[in-house]
């Protein structure tokens, strides 16, 4: 683990005894008191989580707006500060090299928040197409970390325990609060299907922020494992799962993300070609009608026992009590209700296809 990078509240979380983990280059807390607790702790009350890992990018100067937008799929054109928009960054054949949150802070000042197995990667690929444009791109992952405070207790929770009425916040807004002496940023945000908030601060700040929660028997501490089963339950994507450089955000669902009546974006051409030829395959969900679990990797079958997809996440839902996963399947088997076989092991497990929000996320309004 000696490579392994760490957050700020790596020492917290081997204290209270957390499972940790490598995750994508970090060693991250899986769990605490067990997925399935977390996980219910977020649905029905509180949780907190480590979201550290996350790397934070400034893009700012005269053609702070133009530049983004070429390399965005949302449209940040008339875009108010303190508004959020999510969306991918696409390499020239529409394939995702990242989604992200691009946070308006003021004109000309945008913040992107990206993943962190991404980080390089993508500061690299975006300090590229910056060339020849009046923009400075400063990356400041390392001097910001960050908590995701998740649930339908979430705005009582930060308010009686961090001193912060977060409450007028809308969904995908954020605004700058002092906290101890310090600026802060709270955005109405989150990667569970709930209500909640992510803060950004100092590492300072957030280890004494997460004492604070933790202390306060009204936020369990939550890992990346109910992070993972809690997102995928709202149908919300991860990247290495459901987007990667080989997929495009049009076979992934997620169309609304994406205006193609805007000036040209990198990848806009690929995806006009794809959507005026047709998808050849999409993003479904599956609920599976036998025994068993599909894992990530798994084959998808047709009814004559030939490969039509992969199985992209897959879990026996904690919140639903159903087998149900996302796959990547051909066009042609995408349909609600077809029904299709997924390869487990030695045997093959009947599944219909379904809505792929197994979950109903409860945002506020």
């Amino acid at each position: 683990m000696e490579n392994m990078k760490k957050t700020c509240l790596h020492d917290r979380h081997e204290a209270m005894g957390a499972l940790m983990s490598p995750f994508a280059g970090w060693h991250m807390p899986i769990q605490y008191a067990g997925i399935e607790d977390e996980h219910m702790a977020v649905r029905g009350g509180c949780g907190v989580f480590d979201v550290s890992h996350m790397g934070e990018v400034m893009v700012s100067g005269k053609d702070a707006e133009v530049f983004v937008n070429e390399i965005f799929t949302n449209d940040v054109r008339d875009m108010p500060s303190g508004k959020i928009l999510y969306g991918m960054m696409l390499n020239a054949d529409g394939g995702v090299i990242d989604d992200l949150l691009v946070y308006k802070i003021a004109e000309e000042k945008y913040m992107l928040v990206i993943n962190a197995g991404n980080i390089d990667k993508d500061i690299a690929w975006i300090r590229r197409q910056a060339a020849g444009r009046d923009v400075t791109i400063n990356d400041f992952c390392d001097a910001t970390g960050q908590l995701a405070v998740q649930g339908p207790q979430a705005s009582h929770v930060v308010a009686a325990q961090l001193g912060l009425d977060c409450e007028p916040l809308d969904f995908y807004t954020f605004a700058v609060y002092d906290y101890k002496g310090e600026k802060i940023l709270v955005s109405r945000t989150g990667y569970t299907g709930e209500d909640g908030f992510e803060i950004y601060a100092s590492p300072q700040i957030i280890v004494a922020m997460w004492d604070v929660l933790t202390a306060s028997g009204s936020c369990a501490p939550c890992g990346l494992g109910c992070r993972d089963t809690l997102r995928f339950e709202a149908g919300l994507p991860l990247y290495g799962d459901e987007l990667t450089e080989l997929t495009t955000p049009l076979e992934a669902g997620l169309g609304m993300f994406v205006k193609l009546d805007k000036p040209s974006f990198i990848g806009r051409d690929a995806l006009l070609r794809q959507k005026e030829g047709g998808l050849r395959r999409k993003l479904v969900g599956l609920e599976l009608l036998g025994p068993g679990i599909a894992r990530h990797g798994y084959q998808v079958l047709d009814a004559e026992g030939n490969e039509i997809g992969t199985v992209t996440t897959g879990y026996k839902s904690i919140s639903l009590g159903k087998s149900i996963a996302m796959a990547m399947v051909d066009s042609r088997f995408a349909a609600l209700d077809t029904r299709v076989h997924v390869q487990i092991r030695r045997k093959t497990v009947p599944a219909v296809v379904i809505k792929k929000r197994f979950y109903q996320p409860k945002y506020k309004k």
